[in-house]
């Protein structure tokens, strides 16, 4: 698939991001595990979150769209054993998180992904499992999907993260719901805190001491708790495509309505105020996550670096950041990321090689990059290849929205894991699409 992008000098307008992409998935899990039907409206209808459903429906869940919301009908903590492979997609996130909830289930599973998401590591997430009891094998080469899991009669423990990282965080966490004892995580920083506001709105007990995360097991019974409705507000990482796209466009404006708020996803306002960026947030508190409207207008961006606590927090955000740096006055620096080569491709290499098929000037680092700006950016006469990455393929999109002609992209179809919508937004902000 081929897409060609050309922008005007400035754009505005109004935007509302789809639902976000982690929630959604959270989400999904959980109210499959309640007692009853759960109203969910917001929920992303992406790949991704399609693939996490999809495989709480092979444990027994129903689910339903209907009147612009979701019902899922739960199994009241009792998963059924799936007669299949879950079948995971491109998302992490979602093999990451539910392989945490089987394994405290008691069910034999395996699951399977696509190429990219068969390349990507498990190991992380199968160290602690196995010490809470679960026997996990990983068939793929270097520790990485298919994966089987064979769970049940796990027991909490204290568990120290080696890196920073939500995922492994949920994944423990939510095999503590069924272990008997207390499951304690302790994080070497702050990362994303979706599952433990889900917990709370849920009445599932969960104690937070700083970075100490503990919740008593309901043994393997699994938890008990009644449905009820969610809200899934838009997702921030999609609406970062848009802040960076304004903030740099010195006359443009635009308002993004109903977008997450956690403050553990949004640190990227940080940085783009920090570059100079003109941001104004008016948020509304909810049971769960926070959210409201970010109200940006374009202004001079200076170079930036972007480090060490930040991280964990903007992981995601990090590739539209180095597009934000090539426009930047200075030199904009990313270190500490090198989490960034195992996503859905490696960000790092494929960010710093399309910078400079732009003529952008940047250096390549182990964990990072530094980036050089502004930018006379040039139309690359190649077309760019996404590798199949929705974050690589949107941020080239952006980037040439600064540029002077078209650009092909190729395998564009990725974006539809996390924001279907993304083309029809850039039309709608003035942007051409083919």
């Amino acid at each position: 698939m081929k897409s060609k992008k050309i922008f005007p000098a400035t754009l505005g307008g109004v935007v509302q991001v789809p639902g976000d992409k982690s929630i959604s998935q959270r989400v999904a899990m959980l109210a499959s595990l309640a007692e009853g039907t759960s109203k969910v409206t917001g929920y992303l209808n992406g790949e991704d979150a399609r693939s996490t459903l999809s495989a709480m429906e092979q444990m027994g869940a129903k689910a339903e769209f209907r009147d612009d919301a979701l019902y899922i009908t739960g199994v009241a903590g009792s998963l059924h054993q799936p007669d299949e492979p879950l079948d995971m997609g491109n998302s992490g996130t979602g093999t990451r998180l539910l392989a945490g909830l089987v394994a405290g289930a008691g069910v034999e599973v395996s699951m399977m992904g696509d190429e990219s998401l068969s390349s990507r590591p498990m190991g992380r997430i199968r160290h602690p499992l196995e010490l809470m009891g679960a026997h996990i094998g990983l068939t793929g080469k270097r520790g990485t999907l298919p994966m089987m899991i064979c769970g049940g009669k796990l027991k909490g423990m204290g568990y120290l993260l080696p890196m920073a990282s939500a995922q492994v965080k949920s994944c423990v966490l939510l095999a503590g719901l069924y272990a008997e004892g207390k499951t304690t995580v302790i994080e070497p920083r702050p990362t994303r805190d979706h599952t433990e506001k889900l917990f709370q709105a849920l009445g599932i007990p969960i104690q937070i001491n700083g970075l100490e995360v503990s919740i008593e097991g309901f043994g393997p019974a699994g938890p008990k708790y009644k449905a009820r409705d969610f809200v899934v507000p838009g997702d921030f990482s999609s609406a970062a495509f848009w802040i960076v796209a304004i903030a740099a466009r010195p006359g443009a404006e635009l308002v993004l309505e109903n977008v997450g708020l956690n403050p553990r996803r949004t640190a990227l306002l940080d940085v783009m105020r920090r570059m100079g960026a003109d941001i104004e947030v008016t948020m509304t508190e909810e049971q769960g996550d926070p959210y409201g409207t970010i109200t940006v207008r374009g202004a001079p961006l200076k170079g930036t670096v972007i480090e060490g606590d930040e991280i964990p927090n903007l992981i995601d955000e990090l590739p539209i950041i180095a597009v934000a740096g090539a426009l930047a006055e200075g030199q904009t620096e990313i270190r500490d990321a090198a989490e960034l080569r195992v996503k859905e491709s490696d960000r790092i290499a494929e960010v710093v090689k399309n910078l400079r098929l732009f003529g952008v000037e940047v250096e390549e680092k182990e964990d990072g990059m530094i980036v050089s700006g502004p930018t006379a950016l040039k139309t690359p006469d190649v077309a760019i290849d996404s590798h199949g990455d929705h974050r690589i393929a949107m941020s080239v999109a952006i980037l040439n929205s600064f540029s002077d002609g078209p650009i092909v992209i190729k395998n564009v179809g990725c974006v539809d894991t996390s924001y279907p919508e993304f083309w029809q937004h850039m039309e709608q902000l003035g942007g051409r699409v083919k």
